[in-house]
């Protein structure tokens, strides 16, 4: 991680989507969202579609994704908003969903999880299934499109990162929980590891191809993902969700459409956002904490090895 200056905007932890994204021109750029059924994909959604931009919903339930691009379209007047089905899990899909796209993509914005899955779940191809679907899912998606943000000129990639971070880094020697015991939050927590990490590596990756990539972090917004975890939690993780300052979905997507449109981040690459700046360093790890991040979400090294062990993991 390479020493740099902590980038401010005007804008903060109150702040929504609407308003961050206001004044800007979309038009003719071309969106993808995955997860965008519900929660701040929705709104993120929302705000580019607004903005003027043709947006896709990649997402699981494509009816969901119908009624939810049709809804879009009434409070936009943006008839440029599509659905299409994304099952982050299946690489078949996966493949399905970037061998169908053509063109240009101007933005990614990788959105879509699950939390803290009680049981211990595994893919197909006997892959943890927090990591499989949060984070290979992801980066599968990422490089079957790498072609089509190149094409973009100036291209943005959002990778949604958590506080929840916090919980582990990325075990590389045990990624898949087949030798040490099953734990949802640590499972959670290295797979929105992997989601910074992710964005690390293609900034750097990726940046002669004009392409910029950045983590953000939205913040606690009381969404069904977060409702469902209710009565699922050690003391230790019940305590750092209450210490939560809770965000309205509006302002939980801001620092995604800040990431994916703002021209305040032109040209900026290889950072982590919360509360529409990027975020302050720990330097030591507080399991309470709910805000910042830790230098193993940003580490170069292991952004790098991470690529490569997934693309291993994917591709053989």
């Amino acid at each position: 991680m390479n020493p740099q200056q902590r980038l401010t905007t005007p804008f903060g932890f109150h702040s929504t989507a609407s308003e961050v994204i206001q004044g800007v021109d979309l038009t003719g750029k071309r969106a993808i969202v995955t997860g965008a059924t519900s929660g701040i994909g929705v709104e993120t959604a929302r705000a580019l579609a607004g903005a003027g931009a043709d947006v896709t919903l990649a997402v699981r339930n494509v009816e969901a994704g119908h009624r939810v691009a049709e809804e879009i379209t009434a409070k936009t007047g943006n008839p440029r908003v599509a659905a299409a089905p994304l099952q982050l899990a299946d690489q078949a899909s996966v493949a399905s969903f970037t061998d169908a796209w053509h063109g240009p993509l101007h933005i990614l914005v990788n959105n879509a999880g699950i939390m803290a899955l009680p049981e211990l779940q595994r893919s197909p191809e006997g892959w943890e299934l927090q990591f499989a679907t949060n984070y290979l899912g992801h980066f599968n998606l990422a490089l079957g499109l790498h072609k089509a943000l190149a094409a973009a000129g100036g291209a943005r990639l959002v990778s949604l990162s958590s506080i929840g971070h916090l919980f582990s880094p990325v075990v590389f020697d045990d990624i898949n929980f087949e030798r040490r015991p099953y734990e949802e939050w640590a499972a959670y927590g290295q797979a929105k590891t992997a989601n910074s990490l992710l964005a690390i590596e293609a900034a750097t990756r990726w940046a002669d191809d004009g392409i910029t990539a950045n983590a953000v972090m939205p913040g606690g917004i009381r969404t069904g993902l977060q409702r469902h975890q209710e009565g699922n939690m050690t003391p230790e993780i019940e305590a750092a969700f209450d210490a939560f300052a809770w965000k309205t979905v509006e302002q939980g997507a801001a620092t995604s459409v800040l990431a994916a449109a703002s021209p305040l981040l032109a040209g900026v690459t290889g950072r982590y956002f919360e509360n529409c700046n990027e975020a302050e360093v720990h330097t030591h790890l507080d399991p309470t904490a709910t805000t910042g991040v830790l230098p193993y979400a940003l580490d170069a090294g292991d952004a790098t090895r991470l690529w490569d062990v997934a693309t291993k993991m994917l591709h053989g």
